[in-house]
């Protein structure tokens, strides 16, 4: 391992010299109080940043134990430290230092949720961020005296501030651990109590913007749920003194969320939606718990299918296509809609989440008007609504759907929440009324019950992520398209996706599940197989080079599902 005066050394060495004698550098160094790892460098000013690893030691760093004491807690800690690294980043390090991407020191510190990430790492001997920094250059050549600066003077001084514990940082640390573990003991509660979801009293649900995932600070109105569904769940850490906590709990079934327009019906939706993740101290959302084998559904044309039995949505379509073992390159609403659901099911999926906004409307219901006009002979579409009790009595999958324009949900709801001003209401015994009193005079269209229906086993031939010279060349663009091979997977409609970093995680876990294929395994088999080994092996063990954050097994599924290159047997 060299020293700094040997670094220091190097670079004088190397000065002015064109940019690839930068090479030389690669390897450990030990520093000020910190070890720094130059793990890649860069072959041009312009290219993807070098690398580097910056690692103190635990003892040193005096970080609370309390911080490792559980899997939760670890990642809420790690999460928090690569937020703290790009702090410091901001406040320490000088960034243009010369052409190109000279002296900009970068750490992927994610967003407003609290995730599994290989941006920094902690452990019980070390403590360790990931960076990519730009090595300085005036044009294509070495500028070893910025260089100098960056090395020895900047990210040691980054490592003190962000890597070493304070008594405020170390405080931070915790509320960040406590706020991961709490959210993952609120999930833990939801089955044994018979829920599906759990917002608290006071929680801040509107977004700062449809673009922003940030708290409305101005005027946000605190959540507010009805005294019929309010249950108690306990904290595996306090709140303000508090052991347990009082919210709106919404119970297995079929939930209907109603009410007019901007009144915070999708508001919820949304919050339910990504309460999958934990959230970050501050986001008004951090004990909105989901069941954690939740899936959003929306219609999406234009998506790949392969291999979908979706026969249980649509049959007999006019083509004498089969929906048992549907394949297009182009699926419709409707289709593409039944294709979710199924694969979401195939997936193991316990809930399903639905906004009729983003849903198809010949998909949803057909009502007795256009049932009288239309033979169901003619229509090969069997709506949700006639399915949706189905999908709980026979397979016990909940569903939770905002609806503002059918009111032929009544008849299937088991719970129905009407949201006026952001506040909720139970309005279910009012729904039962009107829907005694009003019948809708529509006929169920399901032609036969329904099944579960078989898993696709999928082809680790027909997974090809080599691109060029790269074996496995994974590209991501924002959280909408992943780059695999040569294929560009869009993953607009694939929510919760939050940050880019799970894409590519998600691009390498399709490269990785190629050796749980074959001899019959089935997706299902594949996805335990995967999460299992990413158990076992950690992140890291999908590429150590890249910015990671640990996708959940249904955005992987469907991921996989919209490959254009995908076969199935």
């Amino acid at each position: 391992m060299g020293s700094t005066t040997e670094l220091r050394r190097r670079l004088r060495q190397i000065d002015g010299r064109s940019y690839r004698a930068y090479q030389e550098l690669r390897g450990p160094w030990e520093l000020d109080g910190a070890t720094l790892f130059i793990d890649h460098v860069q072959g041009d000013p312009f290219a993807s940043p070098s690398r580097m690893r910056l690692r103190v030691d635990a003892r040193a760093a005096a970080w609370p134990a309390a911080l490792l004491d559980s899997r939760a807690r670890r990642i809420g800690f790690e999460d928090y430290l690569a937020r703290a690294v790009a702090r410091a980043i901001q406040e320490l390090v000088r960034g243009d230092r010369g052409s190109g991407k000279s002296g900009r020191v970068f750490i992927d510190a994610g967003r407003q949720a609290i995730l599994e990430r290989t941006a920094a790492t902690a452990t019980d001997r070390h403590i360790e961020a990931r960076l990519e920094v730009g090595l300085p250059a005036a044009g294509r050549r070495v500028l070893a005296g910025e260089a100098e600066a960056l090395l020895i003077e900047e990210l040691p001084a980054l490592a003190d501030m962000a890597l070493h514990a304070s008594a405020a940082s170390a405080d931070e640390a915790l509320r960040y651990a406590e706020a991961s573990e709490n959210h993952s003991h609120l999930q833990c509660q939801l089955d044994t109590l018979g829920l599906i979801a759990f917002i608290p009293e006071g929680a801040t649900l509107p977004r700062a913007s449809g673009a922003s995932q940030t708290p409305l600070s101005d005027h946000a109105t605190p959540f507010v749920g009805p005294e019929s569904l309010q249950v108690e769940l306990a904290l595996r850490n306090p709140i303000d003194g508090r052991t347990r906590i009082v919210g709106m709990g919404i119970p297995r079934g079929i939930t209907l969320i109603v009410g007019g327009g901007y009144h915070g019906k999708s508001t919820l939706l949304q919050a339910l939606e990504r309460a999958v993740h934990a959230h970050i101290p501050g986001d008004g959302r951090e004990c909105v718990a989901t069941h954690p084998d939740t899936v959003k559904i929306r219609a999406e044309d234009g998506r790949r299918v392969v291999g979908c039995d979706i026969h249980a949505f649509i049959d007999s379509l006019p083509d004498e296509r089969s929906t048992t073992n549907f394949n297009s390159d182009d699926a419709s609403g409707s289709t593409s809609q039944a294709a979710n659901i199924i694969e979401g099911l195939e997936a193991g999926a316990r809930l399903l989440l639905l906004d009729e906004d983003t849903s198809a409307t010949n998909f949803m219901v057909r009502d007795a008007r256009m049932q009288a006009l239309v033979a169901r002979d003619h229509e090969p579409i069997t709506p949700f609504v006639d399915r949706v009790r189905e999908l709980y009595e026979n397979l016990g999958v909940s569903t939770i759907l905002v609806m503002g324009g059918s009111g032929d949900y009544f008849d299937v709801a088991d719970t129905v929440i009407e949201m006026r001003a952001y506040q909720a209401f139970d309005v279910t015994a009012q729904a039962r009324n009107i829907a005694g009193s009003h019948p809708t005079g529509r006929s169920q269209e399901a032609r036969s019950a329904l099944r579960k229906a078989a898993p696709r086993v999928p082809i680790a031939s027909s997974l090809n992520p080599s691109k060029g010279r790269h074996e496995v060349r994974i590209e991501v663009r924002g959280t909408d398209e992943l780059g695999f091979g040569r294929e560009i997977v869009d993953l607009r409609a694939v929510e919760p996706l939050v940050e880019p970093s799970q894409l590519r995680a998600i691009g390498f876990c399709l490269a990785a599940a190629r050796q749980f294929m074959g001899e019959g395994a089935t997706l299902p088999e594949v996805l335990d197989a995967l999460e299992g080994w990413l158990d076992e092996t950690g992140l890291e063990a999908l590429d150590r080079r890249s910015n990671l954050s640990r996708p959940r097994r249904y955005e992987i599924a469907a991921a996989l599902g919209r490959l254009r290159s995908l076969k199935v047997e």
